[in-house]
């Protein structure tokens, strides 16, 4: 809850002076990582000492997606220093998986990939450094800032196409099955 709490002051950190203020975009970034490093501390607390429940189930993923969501879509609209096609991407992505993945949920619950996990630490990283004052930056960064981005997007599509393909193939193999047990 603490993460999706801290995404409207992330937002607003990000919008004073029109995302121009050096201090404001320094303090956007660090709630950005903070609500970032979030996620792997609360699943590792959770984990560890059994806490798993059904609502951390349902708002971890929100959490991650509205925080995401909310970096990409302001770094495109207003602050124009994205293009359109990113927050698209990304959005199109996550909402995709995230509809699969309630229609196989009768069949099964499709854990996080590895390649799923790459795909959010390199979307985090990326979007950290385009929430850096870039302009106040060696162009060095804005090329690794780029760089970053481009293996996060290949990451975000190939990942989003295996999900699909696994969920496609896990809801025709419970398909199979349940129809065999029938004509038992």
């Amino acid at each position: 809850m603490a993460r999706i709490a801290l995404v409207p002051f992330f937002a607003w950190a990000l919008l004073v002076d029109d995302g121009q203020s050096v201090v404001w975009r320094l303090v956007a970034t660090a709630i950005f990582l903070v609500a970032a490093a979030s996620d792997r501390l609360d699943g590792y607390l959770a984990r560890s000492r059994n806490l798993v429940t059904d609502l951390g189930k349902l708002l971890d993923p929100i959490a991650d997606k509205a925080l995401i969501g909310a970096a990409v879509i302001l770094l495109w609209w207003p602050l124009g220093e994205l293009p359109w096609w990113v927050p698209a991407v990304i959005l199109v992505r996550e909402l995709g998986i995230t509809v699969m993945r309630m229609a196989v949920l009768k069949y099964a619950v499709m854990p996080a990939s590895r390649g799923g996990k790459l795909k959010t630490v390199l979307q985090i990283v990326a979007i950290s450094l385009f929430l850096l004052p870039l302009d106040q930056l060696p162009d060095l960064v804005r090329v690794v800032a780029w760089v970053v981005l481009v293996a996060a997007m290949v990451v975000t599509v190939v990942t989003g196409v295996d999900y699909a393909v696994r969920g496609w193939q896990l809801r025709r193999t419970a398909r199979a099955a349940a129809s065999r047990a029938s004509a038992v």
